[in-house]
């Protein structure tokens, strides 16, 4: 995962935590959970290949 790729899911998930703040609604704050998570795991486990 880019550098790029890993500063627009972190900021979709701060935009969607957002929404769930001026919502309320549970699908929000699970969804931009969920996306935190995919972006973290896509962060830790994606190594550059070398060779």
């Amino acid at each position: 995962m880019g550098a790029f790729a890993f500063f627009a899911g972190v900021l979709l998930s701060l935009m969607g935590l957002g929404r769930w703040r001026e919502t309320g609604s549970p699908y929000w704050l699970v969804g931009s959970l969920v996306l935190f998570l995919l972006v973290l795991v896509g962060a830790l486990t994606g190594k550059k290949k070398t060779g």
